[in-house]
């Protein structure tokens, strides 16, 4: 585990956006991680919430939108749950960009344990972030309290799917009354996962339908990688091309191509990486268009 840092209020490395909580900021912040949080949440930062259990479609666009913001230099602020939290952060690694997670427990704990391997990734180069030390077990409550510093730190909430009951909204709320923009990706209105997010549209949050809406409100000019819109070449782009054609598990995917396993899972890494392929919860892999970050072919396989 990466050492630990200990933040205080008032000193110079202190986030002085957590300022405006007023009589609820943090006396102090536990830290895990290279980023310095001066950093991560000076504009443009953006924080992304929404369903623990989001559908596959909502999950990778939530995903897609978290790399392209984080390409354009938006930090991608979350709290590290399952489902669009893990999405968004996932993405802007993808985007080798900003990342900060704000826990629901104590600093010394990945919560939930699913996602350990992607705390790892984010405390190798952004932060994991608490007011509890080590040792303070997660707790319902504490889920809701922490909502609080996810918003402070980011100029926008974006929220992916989300319940009427959805803790997302929480979130929002906590952004509503910090005077920040609010936005939402509206969702299918007769299913349950979009009633959260019709009722922020309903209320005057704005639609979300790219990270071009995203970056509108924060004042950013998207710019797009001329590298980015070429293919992969070589292996990746035999692979790449075969999900291009049709979605995949990746042991459908070696049999397909007649590739190794071996060979198969490095090339994989380098189209992950390059956000070029994206991976479903079922383990489905999805070809993305090079710069646009939209799914090629959304037919899933069984096999």
């Amino acid at each position: 585990m990466p050492p630990l840092r200990l933040l205080e209020r008032g000193s110079a490395d202190w986030p002085g956006c957590l300022a405006h909580l007023g009589a609820t900021e943090p006396r102090r912040l536990h830290v895990r991680g290279p980023l310095a949080l001066t950093a991560a949440c000076t504009p443009p930062a953006v924080a992304m919430v929404g369903a623990r259990a989001p559908s596959a479609a909502g999950e990778r666009f939530a995903r897609t939108l978290a790399r392209e913001l984080a390409e354009a230099g938006v930090s991608v602020i979350s709290g590290l749950a399952l489902g669009i939290d893990a999405a968004a952060h996932a993405g802007a690694l993808d985007g080798r960009g900003r990342t900060v997670a704000v826990l629901g427990c104590g600093i010394d704990r990945d919560y939930p344990r699913r996602n350990a391997a992607l705390a790892a990734r984010i405390a190798a180069t952004g932060a994991i972030v608490s007011e509890w030390g080590p040792g303070v077990e997660p707790a319902p409550w504490r889920f809701p309290v922490r909502n609080r510093i996810v918003a402070a730190l980011a100029q926008a909430t974006v929220v992916v799917e989300a319940t009427r009951r959805s803790g997302a909204l929480i979130t929002a709320d906590h952004a509503l009354a910090l005077g920040r923009d609010v936005l939402a990706v509206p969702g299918a209105p007769w299913l349950e996962l979009g009633g959260g997010t019709l009722a922020l549209l309903r209320a005057g949050a704005a639609p979300v339908g790219s990270a071009g809406d995203v970056l509108d409100a924060l004042g950013v000019q998207m710019a797009v990688e001329p590298s980015r819109l070429e293919p992969p070449a070589g292996v990746a782009g035999v692979l790449w091309s075969e999900l291009r054609r049709r979605p995949r598990r990746r042991d459908a995917l070696a049999l397909a191509t007649g590739l190794g396993a071996d060979v198969t899972s490095a090339a994989l890494a380098e189209l992950e990486l390059d956000g070029l392929v994206v991976e479903e919860r079922d383990g489905t892999l999805s070809a993305m268009e090079p710069g646009r970050g939209r799914p090629v072919n959304s037919r899933s396989e069984g096999a």
